[in-house]
């Protein structure tokens, strides 16, 4: 197969698992989509491919637009969406960083095997699920102060490791060590704050979870040794973001943005991409709001990390310090940062394509940064091996853990999937399947326990709402914009 037709976009084949958008009409550049033909097929059954397309007109895009494996429809942008931007003469768009700002993924290791947590999986999900709150609203672990909202929206981690809620490892294994210094809770309005400050340490709803894993396949063992795997090996996946002061945040962005910048509104094809242009007072307002917004995510997942870690030590009756419970990386999926990468620029002289560095907004919607070995930006732990990225599947499918990729920086400013990708909406996946039917079903047939706040909850994360992770992982693999290093299977899940 040569091109792919769906409907009003047609893609022509780059090479395997490298599908291109032409640039045309009123496109700034080419838009890309890595994913196997089967995949394809999927992301093709909504508007994920008219949305990368609308991407493309974004001022200041460089490169390429491009979607991940896992790619599917979202607000504007699609999920999976990645397009670095010219931090001095482009722009920075809200809705190409989504709602949910800073949900991401951490994975804390432990030194349980699989044969010590087997028999006490219902005991574990239950006192999981009294530590841990979730579902929508207000709820969480630390009851603060307004104070305490200013100085982790600034502070990010750094607030924790004071408050007694980490260690100094956790910092030094988190994406920017827990803290983006350019976050200025002014930037941050007061019903934002107001949103987050009862929420502090809960997980929220929808496709956020906390789930006991154990490790099932070594694919490079040099690097898993690395990353402190090994086979049965208990692990614990957080996933979860910045709650409704994230969102918030967006909104509120998103308005003033529509009104402030309609001359560039008017210039896309769609409402939803609405963007402020680089280096104005917007642009560079939202960007510290969103970076306040990143250091409140970080210190909401590391406060469940807490609660988790005292569950462990009470169930195990050990500190979790001699469970090993040790913070493996975490990482964002919704987010946009300042990166310097090599991007094309020009014909060059003698006519072909010229190169050079530049400073980029790089925005990841629903995808994950991928930095190889020898990147500075990551923690001395991993600087010679490459980073941890961390992909969650569905409940009964398993995650992965990859490390950057060698060709990611050239391929995807950085970036692979960041999860198996949704096929079905909450909606339809409601009127699909029966939560308690899904929930015996998990347990009877693969000895995975859940516990959530509704039926319709796990109605909604079905496995078979998912794509097949395993086919995304593939291709990233394959493509060399991260590597497989271990797989892991579902214990136990809560869910919002």
């Amino acid at each position: 197969m040569t091109t792919f037709d769906a409907g009003p976009v047609t893609l022509e084949r780059v090479r395997e698992f490298v599908w291109e958008i032409p640039q045309t009409g009123e496109m700034r550049v080419p838009a890309r989509v890595l994913a196997s033909e089967a995949l394809l097929e999927e992301i093709a059954e909504d508007r994920s491919l008219q949305q990368l397309r609308n991407t493309t007109h974004l001022p200041g895009i460089r490169n390429y637009a491009l979607c991940m494996p896992d790619g599917h429809q979202g607000y504007g942008f699609p999920v999976g969406g990645v397009a670095g931007i010219d931090a001095e003469d482009g722009c920075i768009s809200p809705g190409a960083v989504g709602y949910d700002i800073n949900c991401g993924v951490r994975m804390v290791r432990t030194d349980l095997d699989y044969d010590d947590v087997r028999g006490r999986e219902a005991e574990l999900v239950d006192r999981l699920f009294e530590a841990v709150p979730t579902g929508l609203g207000g709820g969480g672990v630390h009851q603060g102060t307004m104070a305490d909202v200013e100085a982790i929206l600034e502070r990010g981690m750094d607030w924790a490791l004071e408050a007694g809620y980490a260690v100094p490892e956790d910092l030094a294994h988190c994406e920017d060590e827990g803290r983006r210094p350019e976050g200025d809770a002014t930037a941050v309005s007061q019903k934002a704050r107001d949103r987050g400050k009862n929420q502090l340490g809960s997980l929220g709803s929808g496709n956020h979870f906390l789930e006991v894993q154990r490790v099932t396949d070594i694919f490079r063992p040099d690097v898993a040794a690395e990353f402190g795997l090994r086979a049965d090996q208990v692990v614990v996946l957080i996933h979860c973001g910045s709650r409704g002061l994230g969102h918030q945040v967006c909104t509120d962005y998103l308005r003033e943005v529509e009104q402030t910048h309609q001359g560039l509104l008017d210039q896309l094809p769609e409402k939803e991409l609405a963007a402020a242009p680089a280096g104005s007072q917007l642009a560079d307002a939202y960007y510290r709001a969103m970076c306040a917004a990143i250091n409140f995510a970080w210190v909401n997942r590391q406060l469940i990390t807490h609660q988790t870690r005292q569950v462990f030590a009470d169930v195990f009756d050990a500190e979790w310090e001699d469970l090993g419970m040790d913070l493996l990386y975490d990482v964002a999926h919704n987010i946009a940062k300042t990166e310097r990468h090599e991007v094309a620029v020009g014909p060059a002289d003698d006519g072909a394509t010229g190169r050079e560095e530049r400073e980029l907004y790089v925005h990841r919607k629903g995808a994950t940064r991928s930095f190889p070995a020898g990147r500075p930006e990551l923690p001395p732990a991993y600087r010679d091996v490459g980073q941890p990225v961390v992909i969650p599947g569905s409940m009964g499918a398993g995650s992965y853990i990859l490390r950057g990729g060698e060709e990611s920086l050239a391929e995807t400013f950085g970036s692979t999937a960041h999860g198996a990708g949704r096929l079905m909406s909450r909606t339809q996946a409601k009127d699909e399947f029966w939560g308690e039917d899904v929930k015996q079903d998990l347990r009877e047939r693969q000895q995975v326990y859940v516990k959530a706040q509704s039926g319709a909850t796990v109605a909604e994360e079905a496995p078979g709402v998912y794509k097949d992770v395993d086919e995304v992982i593939r291709v990233s693999d394959a493509l060399g914009i991260g590597d497989r290093v271990a797989r892991t299977f579902p214990v136990c899940n809560i869910k919002g």
